[in-house]
């Protein structure tokens, strides 16, 4: 009873925190001056309440909906492939995703092309991890997946890199270059809503089925034992978190980390059961990209990418994490 009132405690202190970061950052920027904005200019500039209303509200509930799906699809991930080491970025997804924007940017242009070849690149990124990772005949499940991520993902950074040779130095070349820095600058109230239909159903999908993770990180015989259908539901949460994780990557570009580092710190808050650490990590992931984001648009005059910096602290909150670690004894 004590671990559950404290793993209440910690939910109702991450929404709110969750929430004032939220309404903070619109008040974050470099307009009318450096790093803040105060509340009493909403009233008297309307270029400012443009400016919140206009650019940095869809931004923000782009970072949001970006920090909670990679949170959530990273906890996915290394639950059922039993592997802490596992994120989309490893699998070959988020570079699939990659290859299917630049293809959309070079050759169609339209933001519903991006968000549907995204996503089913990023899909066959991992479809391909898995089947190579099944036929590779040395080394245990773990080191086969691993391996076969890295290939497939140099795969498609091969041919993404193929497609930035052909693409028009002048127009192209520049959108795929900073696309694949990671970065919200350009985000619109249209992104949001081309987002939506995919995020929305796909975090749902795997926040309903959460307490079937718990099954799903065991082997398939004795999830089979006690009533799940272990290749079915898989299939089921994967597509769920590739989709809203693909969509999100084809308007935001490549935000490394936040699968990674977010699923880590919400185990070591809430515990190893999925009921709790994945809408944990849901939260933590909120937090870290909007206060990622509010660095990247404030701390200079001209914007850093969001994937360095996503990169920078999640590395740095990594190593934090492993050199802290108690071992057990013996």
């Amino acid at each position: 009873m004590r671990q559950l009132d404290r793993r209440g405690y910690l939910f109702i202190l991450l929404g709110v925190t969750l929430l004032a970061v939220f309404l903070a950052s619109l008040f974050v920027g470099r307009y009318p001056r450096p790093y803040w904005m105060p509340i009493r200019v909403l009233g008297e500039d309307a270029l400012a309440r443009r400016l919140v209303l206009s650019l940095r509200l869809p931004r923000l509930c782009l970072s949001l909906l970006l920090g909670v799906t990679l949170a959530a699809t990273g906890a996915v991930m290394q639950m059922i492939f039993r592997n802490p080491l596992v994120e989309p970025g490893f699998l070959g997804v988020s570079q699939g995703a990659t290859f299917g924007a630049a293809l959309s940017i070079l050759w169609i242009g339209s933001a519903w092309s991006m968000h549907t070849l995204a996503i089913f690149f990023a899909m066959a990124g991992l479809f391909a991890t898995y089947i190579l990772a099944q036929r590779m005949r040395f080394g245990g499940w773990v080191l086969r997946l691993v391996l076969a991520g890295i290939v497939v993902s140099a795969l498609f950074s091969a041919g993404t890199g193929i497609l930035k040779t052909m693409a028009d130095p002048l127009t192209q070349l520049p959108e795929i270059t900073f696309w694949l820095l990671g970065g919200l600058w350009s985000a619109t109230w249209d992104d949001v809503l081309h987002v939506l239909p995919f995020v929305i159903p796909g975090l749902t999908l795997v926040f309903l089925l959460r307490w079937r993770l718990n099954l799903l990180s065991l082997d398939d015989e004795t999830a089979w034992s006690l009533g799940a259908a272990p290749a079915r539901e898989r299939s089921l949460l994967l597509f769920g978190g590739v989709a809203a994780t693909a969509s999100l990557t084809s308007v935001a570009g490549i935000v490394g980390w936040v699968g990674l580092i977010i699923p880590h710190l919400s185990r070591r808050l809430f515990g190893a059961d999925s009921r709790y650490n994945l809408p944990g990590a849901m939260l933590l992931g909120g937090i870290f990209t909007i206060l990622c984001d509010d660095i990247a648009r404030s701390l200079m005059a001209g914007e850093i990418p969001l994937g360095i910096l996503t990169s920078l602290l999640g590395a740095a909150t990594f190593i934090a994490l492993m050199i802290t670690i108690k071992r057990k004894p013996g």
